[in-house]
């Protein structure tokens, strides 16, 4: 073994000094400059310098070179801060440094580490091998890598290369690292991925504690939790606890509800069944149609499979196809399939102004004081529309001369295969419609009142209506038509607020800025 290492001319040299040795020789042929120590039935021959104690069956002690060859069941020790026994240690006192050699085993007061060959700086106080190790800690954790370095002062290890950490509870493979045997904290860097009895983990910097299983994952972050995936830039983990929570670029699969939760922070508690998400929160169910967006700046799910319920706070808005909505808070209930789309006149939504929910079905504006949204679950398709209290349709005439309007205290409409088809308009049926003939041409101007109004749609436009028990009305002409009579008594349009895209979802929501994660910023 050859070792090349610079050393400072001023620095003192202490001798290395034999303590005992039963039998002393010399053999001036075969080893001219060495004085050849040996054991006896008793005691092994005794070797110190400068803090540590060596013992061995046999020794080649070359002293001008303040050197040492020690053979068979040989035992190093430092203290109570290491041992270290091998087949064969050679020992420079010049250089403190010794190569263990031969069924190496290093202990320390946390840990035993097995491998063939090793070195040990004490001038670094590092012990290395590089032709793979075992480490055992506190009899269950199993650590196994092909090169490895023993920090002494730090009590920590850094293994690289095909590294596998085993306990009981859980598998790391890792290409680099860290392990601290005081504490059992393990921190790694490249790809690491992590399996448990009910979760498979994938980062690329972070760390576990392996004592009370505790763990942190940055950089492509992810945990599948089999019924679910989570994908973060970072992931704290508490196994015990069985939660979990993220920050920033979060998106976790439903792989059974087939939806997808994003969002830039959230809390997940498995024991029961709940999730919290907020900054950009949103829901996405991909079924198989159109897919659904619900979104709210705060977002909870809670309950088992099937009898989920999600709400969505502040600003609460949907999206499905051609229709869209938006209201104070969303409350979706799994197992009835109703969705409710509801203000709160509360101080939270002070803060913006206080407006109806409203819903949009392609061009008609659709608001009350409660809006309802029942789904086929089943099928994953809107099945019926409630409007309660203060029904207001507004749909702007096809040459936008003036708005149709329909209002009462309550509205009902079908959905045949996914698209609103018929709408009743109950009690204090309101309405002004623009007439026109199959040339599209403006014949008149209605407007009447009755008990109810039903209302065929085509195309997702109002395509007729049919008045029951119509109490007054009259058909005016365009140049009759007075500027008083135009709009029904509640009339807001509110066209410049329509969700047309994913991103229209979030428009209104306050503004806010990404946690720092310090680790990702310094790569």
């Amino acid at each position: 073994m050859l070792f090349v290492f610079q050393i400072n001319i001023g620095q003192e040299k202490s001798k290395i000094e034999i303590k005992k040795s039963p039998f002393f020789d010399k053999d001036k042929e075969k080893f001219p400059d060495a004085s050849i120590l040996t054991r006896d039935n008793n005691e092994q021959v005794l070797i110190s310098h400068d803090g540590i104690i060596m013992t061995c069956n046999q020794a080649y002690f070359y002293e001008e070179k303040n050197f040492i060859e020690a053979y068979g069941e040989v035992n190093l020790n430092q203290g109570d801060s290491l041992n270290l026994t091998a087949n064969y240690i050679e020992y420079n006192g010049d250089l403190k440094l010794a190569y263990a050699k031969g069924s190496v085993i290093l202990n320390e007061p946390q840990s035993i580490l097995y491998t063939d060959s090793l070195i040990f700086d004490r001038n670094k106080q590092e012990a290395f091998y590089d032709n793979y190790g075992k480490l055992i800690r506190a009899q269950t954790d199993t650590i196994n890598s092909k090169i490895g370095t023993y920090y002494v002062n730090e009590k920590k290890y850094r293994f690289e290369n095909e590294v596998d950490l085993k306990t009981p509870k859980y598998l790391i493979l890792s290409e680099i690292l860290d392990f601290f045997t005081e504490n059992g904290k393990s921190f790694f860097y490249g790809p690491t991925n992590i399996t448990t009895n009910n979760s498979k983990i994938y980062c690329e910097i972070g760390y576990y504690d392996t004592t009370n299983d505790l763990g942190y994952f940055i950089k492509n972050s992810k945990i599948d939790f089999k019924e679910y995936v989570i994908n973060a830039d970072s992931i704290y983990f508490d196994k015990n606890k069985n939660f979990a929570s993220a920050v920033n670029n979060i998106n976790i699969l439903d792989t059974i509800n087939k939806s997808i939760t994003s969002g830039h922070y959230a809390e997940i508690y498995r024991n029961i069944d709940s999730m919290f998400i907020q900054k950009r929160a949103l829901i996405s169910s991909f079924k198989e149609t159109d897919t659904t967006y619900i979104h709210g700046e705060k977002i909870i799910v809670t309950g088992k499979e099937g009898e989920k319920i999600i709400r969505a706070f502040d600003n609460g808005t949907i999206l499905r196809g051609n229709i869209s909505g938006k209201c104070d808070s969303i409350h979706f209930n799994e197992s009835t399939g109703m969705a409710e789309l509801i203000n709160y006149n509360n101080s939270e939504s002070k803060s913006r102004k206080i407006k109806k929910p409203i819903l949009w079905n392609n061009n008609s504006q659709i608001t009350g004081d409660l809006i309802k949204i029942k789904f086929d679950i089943q099928k994953n398709t809107i099945d019926s529309l409630f409007v309660l209290e203060n029904a207001f349709i507004i749909e702007k005439d096809t040459f936008e001369v003036g708005y149709n309007q329909i209002s009462g205290k309550n509205l009902y409409g079908n959905f045949i295969e996914g698209k609103l088809k018929e709408i009743d308009i109950i009690k204090n049926a309101e309405s002004i419609y623009f007439l026109r003939n199959s040339d599209n041409e403006l014949i008149g101007i209605d407007k009447s009142k009755s008990a109810k109004i039903r209302i065929l749609i085509n195309n997702q436009l109002i395509n007729s209506f049919v008045k029951i028990n119509q109490i007054d009305g009259t058909t005016f002409p365009e140049e009759d038509f007075v500027e008083q009579n135009k709009l029904l008594k509640g009339f807001f349009y509110r066209e410049e607020e329509i969700i047309k895209s994913v991103e229209d979802l979030f428009k209104d929501d306050r503004k806010f800025t990404l946690a720092s994660i310090k680790q990702l910023e310094n790569k």
